[in-house]
């Protein structure tokens, strides 16, 4: 018993060990692992399905809104190998559909969702052909495992071929078979033109190479031709002029070029520098719907037709990578304004503009040699064109944007506003450079003062501007102290003229004092007539109570006052309704007075200070106006001889008369008595009155001393702190860019209205602190102003590209409409950002299908090539437009079997049914390039 069972256990244990020792042979080789490791991999990707995948770290492609890709690392032996699956959320994309964004190898073969098997090596390509079979062969088996459907394709040969082998089982009879390769240099003749490529096709399922030519198959084809313009910063668009240049050159001293013309030519901003055009070119996609092709003689046809005969055109704008580049090293008025802002920055170093212009206060090396000054040349241009060139009075609402105003800088066409301007661009907008031009045009102002010239781009007429800044208001006294000046001394020239010439007469004639000498005192009196007269008209004031216009001369109103009264009235401007004068029986007549003097922003508040010093009373608020207010008295006493200082005062401040109304019933004297301020003791009103001479306007002494005033203004300039004067022109220097910019006709672009409307409403709370002089040194309000120079690059840089897309499509409006509000809408990210931190990773990719009534402007960007432009390659492709042929040719030929064909028959193995007239594309090629680059994908469908 005990041996019995012994033997029993003994048997057990061997056939335990017989089990636990089993060795499964589909799994003996490495190459059979690798098999079931792909397997697996591809059961995981289609159980988990596109949207799991998303969540386990698939990988969105740039150029596809709708196609990811999911990689996993698979070994072979000594060998890895990187398997990646293509796969996207929407598979309705179709290939004949040229403007979606498909794969490489989806365009090649027509394909969905694919893989792609690579080693993982420095060329990503296998080389070795037995080993890319064995390769694609563990492929096949192993999505034939898992019943998977996918094409899978393997990279051969040389990378630069952009070759792959493929295959796919189609779950049915079928299998298809991929190769794809590229010819990158001589290609044959023949398959430059459209009748070789349909021959190359027919050849892969003809019989007899005589087939083809005799007989007629069903070929169906697709065509897509991509056109380019000549890009605007091509290397020979200058050889096109150059026989025009070189001829222009040899008649100027200097041989420059000036009638070159830029694309900017007609902006506003092309005054101070030429911008790169933004848009480089377009490239236009021509496409043909599906057709079927029976000969190769109507490929012949089909190569000579018209891009104006394809279905649809596509367009697409090259745009310029420094648009929306993050170097920042774009030339415009933002990239200037960061220059004066730093300028700003230092100028609180010193005391005096002058301290910048030595060497000996820049201190480092690196300091001065970042501070080099333009030539002497450079500064001489510089002057004449601000004070030479120009000098008719400018129009200072042109380019005034709405919001301007808010902004204390300078009008775009002062003098102060284009100093400003020409300093972003003087050397390179230094302290240095800015203390040197400044110091140069205070000098040349000087001149203006000295010599009694008028000075340019400033108005010598009408009131002081106080919205602007305090320099500009300054000038605009300046240039009016110039004027009086110069009134002052003709005035002085023609009287010493006029008794020189009465002299030399006496002494030629040897005339006799008697009727001769009367003759002369007449003639002096009339000359006193004549010069008086103008004053009155252009040098005074009439009254603020008078009831019309003084238009007759000062005889008319002086015999008009010689009819109502024996005393001469002088200087009326006429009776005042039917007031009369206390003590007679006369009427009140107002006189003609001076014009209020002129006063800038500075000398109102020291008045304001003053006044707050004393307190706000009413004897010291007269003492300040005391010489206006003499000078009114003195021209009401001439006016109206019996006049009382009641009277006065019921003509210049009715409210300090209180009366009873009897003056509405023409009574006479009036009632009425002063108020409580006029009537007080110690009225300083009425010590002026006693004091105040009878005088007419024009006999007076004027208001305003010009000489005195003049002087005052070229103190202030030669004496200007260097912060308050770049305070000031960082302000000015904002408002006129801006206003330089909206100038620019960028047509109905709302968005444009928009962002330029936001931008003076930036530009005015963040200069405020400057206006206000609340700036100091290394004040956060510097990096305010950076930023600023940054919301300016960003709007600087839409409006280019709008003036650009309008220039070429200004007879198209609704395709740059559309480009623009498309880029916008791309860019709006970044509007926010520095240059560093815009995001260039997405480019900008628009296709705009256009219209029919639009293809021909389209069209007409395509000039004809001029002969220097045409040797640059011979034409070997045909469909050209206007002389142009296309940089890419893409064609999808195919063929088509029913089920009916005996080759492709009806088959109901493994319970799979075709209908007869279901139709299979049996061959399929896809041809793209050019006459220099060809690369051809042929994809096969065999019955297995």
């Amino acid at each position: 018993m005990t041996s019995t069972s012994k033997a029993n256990l003994t048997e057990d244990d061997e056939e335990e060990e017989e089990i636990e020792h089993f060795d499964d042979f589909t799994l003996a080789s490495s190459w059979e692992r690798f098999i079931s490791e792909i397997e697996a991999t591809c059961r995981q990707w289609s159980a988990d399905g596109p949207k799991n995948l998303l969540e386990k770290g698939a990988v969105h492609l740039d150029y596809s809104n709708k196609m990811y890709r999911i990689k996993s690392e698979l070994k072979d032996a000594t060998k890895i190998y990187s398997m990646e699956y293509y796969f996207g959320i929407d598979n309705n994309g179709n290939i004949s559909d040229w403007n979606c964004t498909l794969h490489d190898l989806q365009l090649c073969f027509g394909v969905k969702e694919f893989l792609v098997i690579s080693p993982q090596s420095a060329s990503g390509v296998v080389l070795d052909a037995p080993e890319s079979s064995k390769l694609l062969s563990s492929v096949a088996i192993a999505l034939s495992n898992c019943s998977c459907l996918w094409p899978a394709f393997v990279p051969v040969h040389d990378p630069s071929r952009k070759a792959f082998i493929g295959i796919q089982n189609m779950g049915t009879i079928f299998t298809r078979r991929f190769e794809a390769d590229r010819i990158g240099s001589q290609v044959p003749v023949k398959f430059m033109h459209l009748e070789g490529l349909y021959e190359l096709f027919v050849s892969k399922f003809a019989y007899w190479t005589s087939d083809h030519l005799t007989h007629l198959f069903k070929v169906y084809l697709m065509m897509k031709l991509t056109y380019r313009t000549l890009p605007n910063d091509d290397e020979n668009d200058g050889i096109q002029d150059a026989d025009a240049e070189n001829a222009e050159s040899e008649k100027m001293p200097d041989g420059g070029n000036h009638n070159r013309k830029h694309w900017d030519d007609d902006c506003p901003w092309s005054e101070w520098y030429s911008a790169e055009d933004p848009v480089k070119g377009f490239d236009l996609v021509t496409t043909w719907s599906e057709k079927v092709i029976e000969s190769s003689l109507e490929m012949a046809e089909m190569e000579n037709a018209s891009p104006h005969e394809a279905e649809k055109w596509i367009l697409t704008p090259n745009l310029s990578p420094n648009l929306d580049s993050s170097k920042g090293d774009r030339i415009g008025f933002a990239s200037q304004l960061q220059l004066l802002v730093s300028a700003l920055d230092m100028s609180f170093e010193a005391q005096f503009m002058e301290d910048f212009v030595s060497d000996e206060n820049l201190g480092s090396d690196n300091l001065k040699s970042s501070m080099v000054i333009p030539p002497p040349t450079v500064l001489d241009r510089v002057l004449k064109d601000l004070l030479l060139e120009g000098r008719q009075f400018p129009d200072f609402a042109k380019g005034k944007h709405k919001r301007s105003q808010a902004i204390k800088g300078a009008p775009l066409e002062s003098l102060f506003a284009q100093f400003c301007l020409h300093s972003l661009w003087f050397g390179n907008c230094s302290i240095r450079a800015i203390a040197v031009l400044w110091v140069e045009f205070v000098r040349e102002i000087r001149w203006y003062w000295e010599e009694s010239q008028p000075l340019p781009k400033m108005p010598a007429h009408g009131s002081i501007d106080l919205a602007t800044c305090l320099i500009n208001q300054k000038l605009q006294m300046l240039a009016i102290c110039i004027e009086k000046k110069r009134e002052l001394n003709e005035e002085f020239q023609d009287c010493l003229g006029s008794n020189d010439d009465v002299f030399a007469h006496m002494e030629v004639e040897d005339i006799e004092v008697g009727e001769e000498s009367t003759s002369f005192l007449t003639q002096s009196q009339d000359f006193d007539g004549k010069r008086d007269s103008p004053l009155i008209l252009e040098g005074f004031n009439e009254s603020r109570t008078s009831i019309s216009k003084f238009s007759t001369n000062s005889q008319d109103v002086y015999s008009a006052d010689k009819s109502t009264s024996d005393s001469k009235r002088r200087g009326s401007a006429g009776p005042v309704g039917s007031m009369k004068l206390l003590n007679s029986c006369q009427s009140l007549h107002a006189p003609f007075t001076q014009n209020a003097p002129l006063m800038t922003e500075d000398m109102h508040e020291e008045r304001l200070r003053a006044v707050e010093a004393f307190g706000d009373s009413f004897n010291f608020s007269a003492q300040l106006e005391r010489e206006t207010l003499s000078s009114d008295m003195s021209a009401f006493k001439a006016a109206n001889s019996d006049a009382a200082f009641e009277d006065f005062i019921r003509w210049h401040s009715p409210g300090d008369w209180e009366n009873d109304g009897s003056e509405a019933n023409d009574e006479w004297p009036p009632r009425g008595k002063l108020s409580q301020r006029m009537s007080g003791p110690g009225n300083s009103w009425r010590k002026i009155w006693n004091d105040a001479p009878s005088l007419p306007a024009y006999e007076q002494k004027p208001l305003l001393d010009p000489n005195r005033e003049g002087e005052k203004i070229l103190h202030y300039l030669e004496t200007v702190r260097p912060h308050q004067l770049l305070e000031q022109m960082v302000c000015t220097a904002f408002r006129a860019s801006a206003d330089t910019l909206h100038q620019t006709n960028f047509g109905s672009l709302k968005q444009m209205t928009t962002k330029m409307d936001q931008l003076y409403h930036t530009m005015a709370s963040t200069l405020r602190p400057l206006q206000a002089n609340l700036l100091s040194g290394n004040s956060e309000k510097i990096g305010d102003l950076k930023r600023l120079c940054v919301a300016l690059e960003h709007v600087e840089k839409l409006l280019t590209l709008a003036a650009s897309l309008r220039h070429k499509f200004i007879q198209a409006p609704r395709v740059y409409e559309a480009i623009f509000s498309d880029y916008y809408d791309f860019y709006l990210p970044n509007m926010g950002k520095g240059s560093a931190d815009v995001d260039i990773q997405k480019e900008f990719d628009l296709k705009l299908q256009l219209k029919m009534n639009e293809r021909q402007v389209v069209s007409n960007m395509f000039t004809p090539p001029t002969a220097n432009q045409s040797w640059r390659k011979v034409l070997s492709m045909g469909n050209l437009l206007n002389g142009h042929e296309p940089i890419l040719r893409q064609i999808v030929f195919s063929k088509r079997d029913s089920g009916s064909d005996c080759h492709y028959a009806v088959s109901t193995r493994g319970g799979l049914h075709m209908d007869d007239q279901q139709e299979i594309e049996t061959y399929r090629m896809y041809v793209c390039g050019t006459s220099n680059d060809l690369r051809v994908a042929l994809c096969v469908t065999s019955y297995d």
